[in-house]
């Protein structure tokens, strides 16, 4: 395990629950770009697709957390776009 990967992952892990309140109570999906939160999604899956396969550690736990709250935040953006439609209508 590499205690700098571990560090990085655990950085990330703080901020993405900031995230997924902000998006939340956004309530809008204005100004968001899925595109990006579809690459986050892929950079993970790739991470723990090398420790499936070459390092399987404690780091991997990190990594499905983080990709869940990612998925969670990818999620709120398809409601908020729903929202942002309800509103129009209105």
């Amino acid at each position: 395990m590499s205690i700098f990967e571990a560090g990085m992952l655990i950085s990330f892990g703080f901020a993405w629950p900031i995230k997924l309140i902000n998006t939340y109570r956004a309530r809008t999906a204005k100004g968001v770009n899925p595109l990006f939160s579809i690459v986050i999604i892929m950079g993970y899956c790739c991470g723990i697709i090398h420790k499936l396969l070459y390092s399987r550690d404690m780091v991997l736990a990190i990594y499905i957390i983080n990709l869940s709250m990612v998925i969670a935040d990818f999620c709120l953006y398809f409601r908020n776009r729903r929202l942002d439609k309800e509103q129009e209508t209105y």
